[in-house]
């Protein structure tokens, strides 16, 4: 797809206000996190892995609804919960979206909302998806493929979707150990990937195996333009740690996503933290590595997308409200850096 037809869109990761229009009822939030969200510098921007969870009532919902009413209607005040500024597209990673998908969420969102969506398994697995599980792992002839991600999810995004597009998320999943990628050969298909992509198109690469991400990877990220995504999660060292063994600085932008603890199963803290309205295992030096993140990202007026899951602390609109106050905090206190409110 040539670049000329990507310059009929607006896909620069978008630095708009939050939120605008909003009825009475729908700003109804406590002073101090409506505070909180107006000295948020623009260019940062927290946002949860999707949005249908009925444990967020009072929290980020005004109401009760069900997972059902959320997951087709949520999105709407979601958008408009004055700490959130992105929001992660998980369900794409099992299929790609329809156009009636798209243009119900498009529906939904304030002008310049971005949404960060997961690239679908069918591309970005090298084995076929739910192979090598209880079955022998199946290499997966379609990892990867350029046109089949132009046509079955750039392509609708751009027609459907073309002012929400943010960061495509390409989570590259483990897979069992007769089946990993040797670094060199992933590096090589990776770029043969990003080749045919045009430079316009926002992409972050999120890996799940530590042994990819080496010198040739962050190399090609900057070859053309992708972002690494820094992600907290079960296998990967903390997101502090990856960001000195890639170039983020020079990135177009910064995806962060914060999954499980270390050492964790995405199981287990789902069952421990269900209804997810609460923090019940903070994790300290992962805030201060995001805390650092994103306030170096911000002084030098980088784009950041910060998502958080529900079983990185136990509840993410409660952890983003925790990174929000310690980014604005260290904002204040930084000489040279400034934020939201400030001349």
């Amino acid at each position: 797809m040539p670049d000329d037809q990507l310059s009929l869109f607006d896909l620069t990761p978008a630095t708009a206000t939050r939120a605008s229009g909003e009825t009475e009822s729908e700003v109804d939030w406590p002073a101090d996190v409506r505070a909180l969200g107006d000295r948020l510098p623009p260019g940062v921007r927290f946002g949860t892995s999707s949005w249908s969870f009925p444990g967020w009532a009072g929290l980020v919902y005004r109401r009760p609804r069900t997972q059902a009413e959320l997951a087709r209607e949520g999105l709407r005040e979601y958008a408009r919960y004055p700490l959130f500024g992105t929001v992660g597209i998980d369900r794409s990673y099992y299929a790609p979206m329809s156009g009636d998908d798209l243009r119900r969420y498009a529906s939904q969102l304030p002008p310049g909302f971005p949404c960060c969506a997961k690239v679908p398994a069918m591309y970005a697995s090298p084995v076929l998806p739910g192979s090598g599980r209880e079955t022998t792992a199946v290499p997966n002839p379609d990892f990867l493929s350029p046109e089949g991600f132009l046509a079955d999810v750039a392509e609708p995004a751009m027609i459907h979707f073309a002012r929400h597009i943010g960061p495509f998320v390409l989570e590259i999943p483990p897979v069992p150990p007769g089946a990993r990628l040797e670094p060199h050969a992933f590096v090589d298909k990776l770029g043969r990937f990003l080749d045919v992509l045009p430079r316009s198109l926002p992409v972050s690469v999120e890996l799940r195996d530590r042994r990819l991400l080496t010198p040739e990877y962050d190399a090609l990220l900057r070859q053309y333009g992708a972002a690494h995504v820094l992600n907290y999660w079960s296998a990967m060292p903390m997101p502090g740690e990856q960001a000195g063994l890639v170039d983020v600085a020079t990135a177009p932008f910064m995806v962060v996503r914060l999954l499980l603890r270390p050492g964790t199963r995405y199981e287990a803290r789902r069952d421990a933290f269900r209804p997810f309205n609460r923090v019940v295992d903070p994790d300290d030096r992962l805030r201060r590595d995001v805390t650092r993140l994103v306030t170096d990202a911000a002084g030098r007026q980088q784009p950041v997308y910060v998502l958080v899951n529900n079983k990185a602390e136990g509840s993410a609109p409660l952890t983003i409200r925790a990174l929000a106050e310690q980014v604005v905090q260290a904002l204040a206190s930084s000489p040279g850096t400034s934020g939201a409110d400030s001349p």
